[in-house]
């Protein structure tokens, strides 16, 4: 019953020619008001019933109508597309959007989704790839499969590349049977774009420059952004950048550039590139900002066909300087590059253009230290009696930098010869600089005949007073890092004497082709000044070589400095071929790729002077002898066929015996030894050295000395254990 009887008003409803609606509040037969929508309808034939009335909840109908005009929504306004397919997934219906995307989506009714987007694919993994799998699983199961990233072109634009989320679920009747499923897609183009373009700066900034190699930047520019960004991906640079020089300035680079190819050094090639003053690319080189085309149709340096090609040109500036120019190209879309994308570009060439500047200034660096070191090794060791020498020196891997290696040979007197090889701990300039001051120092002790032990002591004190002379400098640690290895070798004796700094001893293989190692512990590196270096003394026969070497030589990342030494032994024992041959031997087994470390080897040969090159005579400590000397000095020469000698080394014979005589207590030895030149050796037991000096005119001597150093190429004073040694070296005519 009603609620309230307003008879005007349900007389006025009754009677109406045409159907009205009104809300009403009904009295419910357990006492509660029901407010409900309320039709009443006229019937057009005359009959017992006049009018139909029609009643239903208020609050139900309106949400059936909300649902109504939402489906209605989505199907006519809604830009979410929605595809329905039934059971063998096969398309049933689509909403405008899909309409609009499929350019009809009438024609495709009845056929399969696979035919929808014939070239499109999933990009997310986390689900099968193939969407009849998806559905397949999807009609099964009854589970939902949403927010999977779909890439395709539409019907309706099949030239730009479109990004879509899709998730499918089943649809069921009223009883639960399945009738199918619904696609929703949802075009996420230009969002996934957006977060594509952070993730490719997320990578370019872990990956561009972090080479220090010019070439290896150019080519990590085109990796992080082909293909998210470009279909290729050009560098250009001038050859001064490439070399490590300072790039052109007055001008920009255009005219002479070289375009960068492969992405290993193997692979790589330059190939050059000239741009006339009107292109883009000039255009953007002039004015240091980018340029787009769209309507490039190919040019003489690039004959490729460009149609429907969109470039980008971006100089690569840094430090205010026109490093280059990269060029982005893409085919797959058309459209010029937008705003976006040309921040993205600059953004990425920015970080190219540092990494590249850096790169440069690097192998600038690089390559002045390995001038540097190389000016500092010799550049050919002097030809000795005493010994046959082949040498090799590999440097580190650029990226490492220049280590602190060095070897040298050094002649003695008494034809004997010093050979030393040593290492700095480090790499660059600061490495290569304390190599040579070491390497001058240990030449200079060395000229002074002091034996291989004495010779450590004194340049570890030098090291360790210019590593606290340096310490303020934050320099001083390296110098602890020096290791330094000394020998002498005796071609009359076959005596050699060695000692070590915290540096591998020498490997020894004897004429019978046996490798002997040696068994004493090296002593510390130098500028610890704490335990004192001890002597080795080895008799090597005629045509022993001995190896000595830094540690880049048996050891690196891979294997440990036992198994190199084990491996350099083995060379060794093929000791009867050529020096030279050897060297490669010895660097061949080398474990291929980069090296970490400088590699120094130094191989020497030994050889013995015949007695018919030597000759000795003992003297007893009487004037009178000094008359036997010329006499024996004079016959000998005769014997050499030096006869035009006899003169200046009777005189100097005559200087040096006299002078030991008059202060030696006991026997003195005269030796004269035929090498390259005639040495003339005055040995016994004072330890008084002479001096030289310039006498007056009215003093009765002094002047002995003085004639022997203006008739002699060289002279001097070497100490012994039993004494000292004065000798002075003839050249012989």
């Amino acid at each position: 019953r009603w609620a309230a009887d307003p008879a005007q008003r349900l007389s006025a409803l009754c009677t109406a020619h045409r159907p009205r609606g009104t809300v009403l509040d009904l009295s419910c037969r357990d006492g509660h008001t029901l407010r409900a929508a309320v039709t009443f309808s006229p019937l057009a034939s005359q009959g017992v019933a006049a009018t139909v009335v029609v009643a239903a909840e208020l609050e139900a109908l309106r949400g059936w109508e909300a649902q109504l005009a939402m489906l209605q929504g989505l199907a006519t306004e809604s830009s979410v597309g929605l595809t329905i397919f039934d059971t063998d997934m096969r398309v049933v219906w689509g909403n405008v959007s899909t309409d609009l995307e499929l350019a009809g989506v009438a024609q495709y009714v009845g056929r399969p989704a696979a035919d929808l987007f014939p070239e499109g694919e999933f990009i997310s993994r986390h689900h099968p790839p193939d969407e009849d799998q998806i559905m397949e699983h999807v009609l099964t199961t009854g589970e939902p499969i949403m927010g999977m990233h779909y890439r395709g072109r539409a019907p309706a634009d099949p030239v730009r590349e479109h990004v879509w989320s899709c998730s499918y679920h089943r649809l069921v009747d009223a009883r639960g049977e399945p009738l199918g499923l619904f696609e929703e897609s949802l075009d996420i183009t230009d969002r996934y774009r957006a977060q594509e373009r952070l993730s490719l700066l997320v990578r370019a900034g872990k990956r561009i420059g972090a080479s220090l190699d010019v070439r290896r930047t150019a080519a990590e520019l085109a990796d992080v952004a082909v293909p998210q960004l470009a279909d290729e991906v050009l560098v250009d640079l001038p050859p001064a950048v490439i070399e490590g020089r300072q790039p052109p300035t007055g001008s920009a680079p255009g005219h002479s550039l070289l375009r960068m190819h492969g992405r290993t050094p193997e692979e790589f090639r330059t190939t050059p590139v000239s741009y006339p003053p009107s292109s883009p690319q000039a255009l953007s080189l002039a004015t240091s900002r980018p340029v787009v085309d769209a309507a490039r149709h190919g040019s003489a340096d690039d004959p490729a066909p460009a149609d429907r090609r969109s470039s980008l040109f971006v100089p690569l500036v840094a430090r205010d300087a026109v490093l280059g120019l990269a060029t982005f190209r893409r085919s797959s879309n058309p459209d010029p590059f937008g705003p976006e994308e040309q921040t993205l570009a600059v953004e990425l060439t920015e970080r190219a253009a540092v990494g590249i500047d850096n790169a440069r200034r690097y192998t600038s660096q690089h390559a002045a230290a390995l001038v540097l070191q190389r000016s500092l090794l010799p550049q050919h060791l002097p030809e000795q009696s005493a010994v046959d020498v082949a040498y090799r020196y590999l440097p580190a891997d650029s990226r490492v930098g220049v280590g602190g290696d060095w070897f040298d040979l050094i002649p003695l007197s008494g034809a004997r010869v010093g050979l030393t090889v040593g290492d700095v701990v480090g790499h660059g300039v600061h490495a290569a600089a304390t190599m040579g001051r070491l390497r001058a120092t240990v030449r200079t002790l060395a000229l002074l005949d002091l034996d291989p032990a004495e010779l450590l002591t004194r340049l570890d004190g030098l090291v360790a007073q210019d590593s606290e002379s340096r310490a303020d400098d934050g320099l001083g640690d390296e110098a602890l890092g020096v290791t330094c290895l000394y020998a002498i070798y005796d071609p009359v004796s076959g005596r050699c004497v060695w000692a070590s700094a915290g540096h591998p001893p020498p490997i020894v293989a004897d004429a019978s082709g046996s490798v002997a190692l040696s068994a004493l512990a090296p002593g510390p590196p130098l500028g610890l000044g704490s335990l004192p270096y001890e002597n080795v003394e080895l008799s090597l026969s005629s045509g022993s070589v001995v190896a000595f070497f830094t540690d880049g030589v048996v050891e690196d990342r891979r294997t440990d400095i036992d198994s190199g030494i084990d491996r350099l032994a083995h060379v060794l024992t093929w000791q009867r071929c050529p020096l030279e041959e050897l060297c490669d031997r010895a660097l061949s087994t080398l474990p291929p790729g980069p090296q970490a470390d400088d590699a120094t080897l130094l191989l020497v040969r030994t050889r013995r002077l015949g007695a018919g090159q030597v000759a000795d005579l003992e003297l007893p400590p009487d004037p009178a002898m000094v008359a036997r000397a010329r006499t024996d000095t004079e016959r000998q020469l005769e014997t050499w066929g030096l006869s035009e000698l006899a003169f200046t080394a009777e005189l100097v014979v005559s200087e040096l015996v006299t002078n030991s005589i008059r202060y030696a207590t006991g026997p003195v030895l005269l030796r004269l030894i035929r090498d390259r030149s005639l040495l003339c050796e005055v040995s016994d037991n004072a330890h008084t050295a002479p001096h030289l000096r310039r006498a007056r005119r009215d003093d009765e001597g002094g002047r002995g000395l003085f004639l022997v150093a203006q008739m002699s190429q060289r002279w001097g004073t070497r100490y012994t254990g039993s004494g000292k040694t004065i000798w002075a070296e003839l050249a012989i005519p």
